[in-house]
């Protein structure tokens, strides 16, 4: 490219495609090969586990069924007898039936109890003292501070007991052993363990141990992490689909932003193809000199940008990691593979691009090259014409489909309704262009006859270059404002349904792992209170209908005592919460689909046991207390604790000594637990705050890089304005008047499109057409953009116009 601003600018823009895509490829390459750390089981040669996942084949419409995997959030526990049958394995020198349990110190230090033997798995050794050989002693890590021979309370099923410290390990933070009996007695499942960790020689195969464990999971190596910690495992998948949608997102607006500059880039070159074909150049001839010059800009910005989306990835791994995105644990995987994916996406959508846009240069005839070349086509293609009719058409359809469906296919419906509509944008953005100037034009002539006549035509008379502006001041504004309008809205709904459904007048709530289940009979005996609703949160696996056809989803749930129609109201529309018994259950209508009270529908519990449950109730607020409630019994049993999260409590009753009785237990008010709800929903906005800084940054430097090479391609029709008496305030008078026409059309297009799109999601997600709407976000995001782009015309146009007008403008 011979143009040096076309240069700089393309180069930009696929160095910072290149980094973004491949930003978003890190991500995606840590989730692929994410294992949890390995820590207690590092001596361990492997571990068996129960399957942490649930498999079941889909019917298609029309195609074969489809098997389909969802995460477990709870242990799968395994039988203990099976650790004699992996014993028998030739060179198997010992295996540990290994349990974890939560411990919390009257202190308030949280810690995981194991018993003794699992303490051979670290290895742990004594640094002082002994092991521990009675139900009432314990072993405990240096860093919890409480010498051998001291007394420590322990909290685990029930009040906080002393016991007496024997001895302290020195490696292995916030970790509690006891003997082996009292910790298989602690952990509640007789005859059941999380693992069975495999001490063994280098000889054993993971296939003779499998052999030995049929039904069961053996975890080697890396993976052995996943058997200590489950909360990687269970993230991965989501994060599969969050880097996969996001790369999708980036690689969709790399094409938008380089196409449109290329495409750019290429019109204002007119007259020198023109020549070229004018002189007997072939349309081949045109083309390859346009790919090559694309290459040279393209290797160096996608090779460049490739390297720094590395550093980019990273830190957004670590950013994710700090504010709780990302579990702990969920390591960073660097490799080149994202870089190279990175380089060739966008050395791919470059000369694709560049291709096309080439097309019509190269296929003019030569002697009608200087007269095509002078004039900017009125017309559009009648291609471009009818594919952007047909996305309009599918933007109708979706939008339908999202306001007359609820849940995940109203919400699928929302994502194909802002990309039909962003693609609808750029296909027919010079007819948008033209109807904008039309409509704004008229202002702009009533603030300045003269200088607003000039707007009108010069905006009128560039339509396409016109488009190529609005295209992304209308993508900025749709993808950030949908990404944080959508977020705040659920946010929002979340906490509007939590506070209008809780019934309680008090919250008892834990600031440890959670509260033992005594806590609820405790503050059920109390004197003037009515109803103690424990409160227990899981997450199951059950097919939910999507778009026609049932995909397996994992559902946040609510175990709940019998007495929960007293404290909380998800609003039933049919049926009730106090049917709840036995292998029953409840389901928002966003996942209830055909299902009615009295269906029965399979469902995995968290530890992925199968049942089949009878529908007790179907309501309305599902956002705010979760897509299930289950008995509190059947949660429990097939939890990884016993623990409850809270317990809601109708009733004024004075609770200070319930709380008092266990460690980090206190009673808070309904509003205090409704900021506390608010405050965890919101550390979930931090994701789409990450987000729309990356890909919206890149989408306003590409509009900047855009507008700036558009405007020092009119430097000739800036010269013939000074020249037939123009000044130069009144040339920059034109332009802002101008600006404010091509932004202004933009930014109506853009806000249309997240007006459009809010109001179908906020009616699936709330039943009525009012998103939550930031003023402040808003202003912000409508300044920023247009803010930019004016600057990017202005600045350039203000430097050209300080230079000696040149009497040779031809």
């Amino acid at each position: 490219m011979k143009n040096k601003g076309a240069f700089t600018g393309v180069f930009a823009a696929l160095l910072f495609a290149a980094a973004l895509v491949g930003a978003f490829g890190v991500l995606l390459e840590s989730a692929w090969r994410a294992h949890a750390p390995v820590e207690r089981f590092g001596a361990a040669t492997a571990v068996v586990t129960g399957h942490q996942s649930v498999k079941d084949r889909m019917k298609r419409l029309g195609d074969e069924p489809e098997e389909q995997s969802r995460p477990l959030a709870e242990r799968a526990r395994v039988p203990v007898a099976m650790a004699e049958r992996l014993r028998a394995v030739p060179g198997v020198r010992g295996v540990v039936a290994d349990v974890s349990f939560p411990v919390l110190a009257s202190s308030g230090q949280t810690m995981t109890g194991h018993g003794w033997d699992s303490a051979a798995l670290g290895p742990y050794r004594l640094s002082a003292g002994r092991a521990p050989r009675s139900a009432v002693e314990v072993v405990l890590s240096r860093a919890a501070g409480v010498p051998p021979g001291g007394l420590v309370r322990l909290q685990i099923n029930g009040r906080p007991q002393p016991y007496r410290v024997t001895g302290l390990v020195s490696s292995g933070h916030d970790t509690a052993f006891f003997t082996t009996g009292t910790a298989a007695a602690l952990y509640g499942h007789p005859g059941q363990a999380d693992a069975l960790a495999v001490l063994a020689d280098a000889k054993v195969t993971p296939d003779s141990l499998r052999k030995a464990a049929p039904g069961l999971t053996v975890a080697t190596g890396p993976a052995r992490g996943d058997a200590e910690d489950l909360a990687v495992a269970v993230a991965r998948p989501d994060i599969l689909e969050l880097g996969a949608s996001l790369a999708g997102v980036a690689v969709m607006t790399a094409l938008v932003i380089v196409g449109g500059l290329i495409a750019l880039s290429v019109r204002e070159r007119a007259r020198e193809f023109a020549l070229l074909r004018a002189i007997g150049a072939t349309p081949w001839q045109v083309r390859r000199q346009l790919m090559r010059e694309t290459l040279t800009v393209g290797v160096p910005a996608a090779l460049l940008g490739g390297v720094l989306s590395l550093a980019l990835g990273a830190g957004m791994h670590a950013a994710m990691l700090h504010k709780g995105v990302l579990p702990k644990g969920f390591g960073l995987s660097l490799s080149l593979a994202p870089a190279l994916a990175a380089f060739s996406v966008t050395l791919l959508a470059a000369t694709v691009t560049a291709l096309l846009a080439s097309l019509r240069a190269s296929r003019i005839r030569p002697l009608e090259a200087l007269g095509e070349a002078a004039v900017e086509p009125a017309d559009l293609p009648r291609r471009r014409v009818v594919t952007g009719v047909v996305f309009l058409v599918i933007s109708l359809s979706a939008l339908g489909a999202s306001t007359a469906t609820t849940g995940p296919t109203a919400t699928a419906s929302i994502g194909g309704l802002v990309i039909c509509l962003i693609i609808a944008t750029a296909l027919l953005g010079p007819l948008v262009a033209r109807f904008g100037n039309r409509v704004l034009g008229r202002a702009a002539r009533l603030v300045s006859p003269v200088a607003g006549r000039l707007a009108q035509h010069a905006g009128g008379a560039a339509a396409l270059r016109a488009g190529s502006v609005i295209t992304p001041v209308a993508l900025a504004i749709a993808f950030a404002g949908t990404q944080l309008f959508a977020q705040s809205t659920v946010v929002h709904a979340t906490a509007e349904q939590a506070s209008a459904g809780n019934r309680a007048d008090q919250v008892l709530v834990s600031a440890g792992p959670g509260l033992p289940q005594g806590a609820a009979e405790a503050a059920r005996r109390v004197p003037g209170v009515t109803a103690a609703t424990p409160v227990k949160r899981t997450t199951v696996v059950m097919a939910v209908k999507e778009l026609g056809e049932k995909n397996l989803r994992s559902l946040s749930a609510l175990g709940v005592g019998e007495d929960a129609e007293a404290t909380m109201d998800p609003k039933p529309t049919s049926g009730r919460l106090g049917d709840l018994r036995g292998e029953t259950i409840a389901l928002s209508r966003d996942v209830a689909g055909g299902l009615h009270v009295g269906s029965v529908t399979p469902l995995w519990l968290g530890d992925g046991t199968r049942v089949r449950a009878r529908v007790v109730a179907v309501y309305e607020r599902g956002l705010g207390f979760g897509d299930v409630i289950l008995p509190h019994a059947l949660v429990g049993a097939h939890s990884s604790t016993s623990l409850d999260d809270h317990v809601l409590i109708r009733g004024n009753a004075g609770l200070r000594p319930v709380a008092a009785a266990y460690a980090g237990a206190h009673v808070i008010d309904r509003t205090a637990f409704g900021a506390r709800l608010s405050q965890e929903l919101r550390l979930q906005e931090f994701i789409s705050h990450v987000v729309v800084v990356a890909i919206t940054g890149f989408i306003v430097i590409g509009l900047v890089t855009t507008l700036a090479l558009a405007t020092a391609a009119r430097r000739r029709e800036f010269a013939l304005l000074r020249l037939v008496g123009a000044t130069r305030r009144q040339v920059l008078r034109m332009l802002r008047l101008e600006a404010a026409i091509v932004l202004g059309t933009g930014v109506a297009a853009g806000s249309l499109i997240v007006a459009v799109t809010l109001m179908a999601f906020a009616t699936a997600v709330t039943g009525l057409p009012l998103p939550e709407i930031s003023l402040v976000s808003c202003a912000a995001l409508l300044l920023g953009v247009a803010g930019s782009g004016a600057a990017a015309i202005l600045l350039p146009a203000r430097a050209m116009l300080r230079r000696r007008t040149s009497p040779n403008i031809s």
